[in-house]
């Protein structure tokens, strides 16, 4: 019961924002001269206004009498449109914000302002001249909206960008100096992401030409029926040294055996609390992966998880630490693991550039890009997939192909995250 209306009173948030446009339009667009037109404008606004809301019907019955969430983004064309209404929610919370900046100047105004000032008050011209900068700056807004809902919708469909980075650690063996490794993370395979994609994102891949390959979990979403086009897609990844991968919380969602099952009939390599070590010129590189937490904690240390994996690494091995959970670089740093390759987070699918803020943020301190702590370095990838609503706002999808060097300075590049 406390489910439900918690999910109603979401519902009533997101639709918040388009009963006020709706409302606001139809104020302001009839021309009340032309009693005719002005029906005929009230009467297509409301089409319209029903016509963008009527999936609420679906969404907001499967939630209250569904029992579940995670159906919403199956229905027909229903993920593009919740990415919009999204939107949607952010501009009202914009022009929320404006108009009570613009009350509580006018308040200030008026306890600020002397009497005989009340007189003086401006001409009705400037009241009209309000109006309509609050007009035109809500159709600027919702010309924002349409754009930033656009691309966000259209990056989350693109193909993953390839992120080159060169990573130095003064310790590493000369045997392992210029391997090439490619991560991959949030694969997501499922509604949003078929089988035609999963083909061009193992193309892509292959032809990077990788020494190694990583996955970092979340390979499928939710159901076990998109299991099988990712074994026919994921068959084809290959690396000399092969493809290693640990689950995630999505996979778990899927059924675990089943998700590990498909993994292995596409041969990669499965580590759970573990370690899967590889030898590449007389060095030895320990690949520890652990298992996803059972829990609802973004930053996890997962310090048992950690510590099984490298019981389980020779003494002299160069170790990667291989999580789900970007959290767990707070066991791996102390325990000094040179590198932590980790997801999960998707880069928040929505960040703010110029604020440097993402939506990530509001669980993790590790939202994405590349990380130093001393000699131990952390890499959270954006990911490939989406999760929800398909959308990314200036955290477009990546896969990260990372050079490994012998030397005595810092990791080539930009060091901390947003």
């Amino acid at each position: 019961m406390v489910t439900r209306l918690i999910y109603l009173l979401l519902f009533l948030l997101f639709i918040a924002p388009q009963v006020l446009i709706y409302l606001y339009l139809r104020e302001r667009l009839p021309d009340r001269t032309r009693p005719r037109q002005a029906r005929a404008v009230r009467r297509a606004l409301a089409l319209l206004f029903v016509a963008f809301n009527l999936p609420w019907c679906f969404i907001a019955w499967r939630l209250l009498f569904g029992g579940s969430v995670w159906g919403v983004g199956r229905l027909p064309f229903t993920g593009p449109w919740m990415a919009w209404q999204l939107l949607g929610w952010i501009f009202g919370a914009l022009v929320a914000v404006y108009v009570l900046g613009k009350a509580f100047w006018w308040g200030g105004g008026r306890l600020l302002r002397r009497p005989a000032d009340h007189s003086s008050a401006g001409p009705p011209d400037r009241q009209l001249s309000r109006r309509q900068f609050l007009a035109r700056a809500t159709y600027a807004y919702a010309g924002a909206r349409a754009a930033l809902s656009g691309s966000g919708i259209w990056s989350a469909y693109h193909l993953p960008d390839v992120t080159r980075r060169r990573l130095v650690f003064p310790d590493l063996p000369p045997g392992l100096d210029g391997l090439t490794l490619l991560h991959l993370s949030d694969l997501h395979a499922g509604v949003h992401l078929g089988e035609d994609k999963m083909q061009e994102i193992v193309a892509r891949a292959n032809a990077l030409k990788p020494d190694l390959i990583v996955q970092t979990g979340d390979m499928i979403d939710i159901s076990q029926a998109y299991i099988p086009p990712y074994v026919r897609a994921f068959r084809e990844l290959s690396a000399p040294f092969g493809v290693v991968m640990v689950l995630g919380n999505h996979d778990r969602y899927a059924g675990e055996r089943e998700v590990i099952r498909g993994c292995l009939d596409a041969g990669q390599v499965f580590v759970q609390n573990g370690c899967h070590v590889i030898e590449r010129n007389g060095a030895a590189l320990a690949l520890l992966g652990i298992d996803d937490p059972h829990n609802w904690t973004a930053d996890d240390p997962q310090p048992r998880d950690v510590d099984a994996a490298l019981r389980a690494a020779p003494p002299d091995a160069f170790q990667v630490l291989l999580a789900h959970r970007p959290g767990a670089w707070d066991s791996a740093a102390p325990r000094r693991i040179p590198l932590t390759l980790a997801g999960h987070i998707h880069g928040g699918q929505l960040y703010v550039p110029l604020v440097g803020w993402s939506a990530g943020s509001l669980i993790t301190k590790y939202v994405m890009g590349h990380f130093q702590r001393g000699t131990s370095q952390l890499y959270v990838s954006r990911g490939i997939g989406v999760v929800g609503v398909p959308i990314r706002v200036f955290a477009p999808p990546e896969i990260e192909f990372f050079e490994l060097r012998r030397a005595g300075g810092q990791a080539v590049g930009r060091t901390g995250g947003a």
